[in-house]
């Protein structure tokens, strides 16, 4: 069983591009949460959501005009993050027409609803038009899911296994953990782990319909995600992708690699849609044993762990959330380790939330402070007996062992145990 690390990173956020530019993000609580004219003409109860901006100027530094031909949004994103955390992991882009293939290394990029802006503006459209003909050769590919790692694999000439997972709220995490056990039993030295969510209308508008999304500030977008709040409304719809370049230990060590972080323990699993599980609500026991599990494998005990970086998405569930972290963790209130949600400050990204949250965790382990939770001075009541774990300003502080939660439709869960690497 190899030991695996996290060498490289790469986001593209709501309220950032860049480790520099998210991390400062992090730190200052910038919000990336802002009204979106297209929802409100579509009349959606949400008109706030969180989009990475200015994407368009930086394309030419990625991407051919050729190449972006036959990209969509989350394409783009995956190839933007993708490319960032394995330039950050001291690895050299290939050349684009070489003969060279990275055998020893993949990819792992999951996605909730892949492909919908290319779905719902072009090919619904043109068929329901008898357009069939005038779709272009590279329909199919910027449809299919796994285009996402398709095309991240020929930017980087990856010849190991290159998949595209979707576990809904759960598939970055999801990604995660599979790229750690590929790399743990021996299967890839090196894999690019996360996932991506684009921004389409189509994506969100079932949530909406839902009525998941908070639609109570439309007028003051930075406070409409508001997890752990006992004024919470719903979720706030997010997009972009994070990226992890995990790698074994012994080939970062071979090539004098700076390491992030150590993975020492993960876990998945789902309640079966029982005792309180369904597709749309968590089994408790099922979620603790998540929880717990992730640490047996660590080796570690709950009072251990010194901070959470939780799924808490600003819905019921949130109180429901930290109840099972205390059952899971054996910790009473009295001694809860920090806990926060960077969905307070980039909306839920759904597909690509583990990731991006995954990014945020490494960051504060490696620099060494925990990020504040915005909009959540009203704590849930049945939260308020943690308040003083809830971080409401961001601290410096030294902390050893995190761990990382995403809990999806279809009642299934992840956790990740990451630990600072000194």
């Amino acid at each position: 069983m190899r030991r695996v690390v996290v060498t490289g990173l790469g986001v593209i956020a709501p309220n950032g591009h860049g480790l520099e530019e998210f991390e400062n993000a992090l730190r200052k609580s910038v919000s990336g949460i802002r009204f979106i004219d297209k929802l409100a003409e579509l009349k959606f109860g949400c008109q706030v959501g969180g989009i990475p901006e200015s994407v368009e100027n930086k394309l030419p530094n990625y991407f051919t005009e050729e190449e972006l031909l036959a990209m969509n949004e989350g394409m783009i994103y995956t190839g933007i993050a993708g490319i960032d955390a394995w330039k950050d992991a001291g690895l050299n882009v290939p050349e684009k027409n070489g003969d060279v293939v990275n055998w020893d290394a993949g990819c792992a990029v999951g996605v909730g609803l892949g492909g919908m802006d290319t779905i719902s503006e072009k090919l619904i459209p043109k068929i329901a038009a008898g357009k069939v003909r005038r779709m272009g050769s590279t329909m199919v590919e910027q449809c299919m899911t796994s285009a996402i790692t398709a095309k991240l694999s020929g930017l980087l000439a990856l010849g190991n296994q290159v998949t595209t997972n979707s576990s809904a709220c759960n598939t970055g995490t999801e990604a995660i953990v599979d790229s750690y056990n590929r790399i743990k039993f021996g299967l890839a030295d090196k894999m690019l782990a996360g996932g991506a969510e684009g921004s389409s209308p189509y994506t969100w508008g079932g949530f909406d319909g839902m009525k998941v999304l908070c639609s109570d500030f439309n007028d003051t977008p930075q406070e409409a995600s508001r997890p752990m709040s006992e004024s919470a409304g719903g979720f706030i719809p997010g997009s972009g992708c994070g990226i992890l370049l995990l790698e074994s230990l012994e080939s970062a060590e071979k090539r004098g690699a700076r390491i992030y972080a150590e993975i020492i323990g993960s876990s998945l699993n789902c309640g079966g849609h029982r005792m309180g599980g369904s597709m749309t609500a968590p089994n408790p026991t099922s979620v603790q044993n998540c929880i717990k599990n992730a640490m047996n494998e660590a080796g570690i005990t709950g009072d251990q762990v010194d901070a959470i970086n939780g799924h808490l998405t600003a819905t019921m569930a949130d109180p429901i959330e930290v109840d099972n972290w205390s059952k899971g963790l054996n910790r009473s209130a009295d001694n809860f380790p920090y806990i926060n949600s960077t969905k307070s400050l980039i909306g839920h990204c759904l597909g690509a939330a583990g990731s991006i949250e995954s990014v945020a965790s490494v960051l504060q382990l490696h620099k060494g402070f925990v990020h504040k939770s915005l909009n959540c001075e009203d704590l849930h009541e049945k939260i308020q007996p943690y308040a003083k774990s809830v971080v409401q300003e961001t601290k410096d502080v030294d902390i050893k062992i995190l761990a990382k939660a995403s809990f999806g439709f279809g009642d299934v869960n992840g956790c990740i145990i990451y630990k600072k690497w000194d």
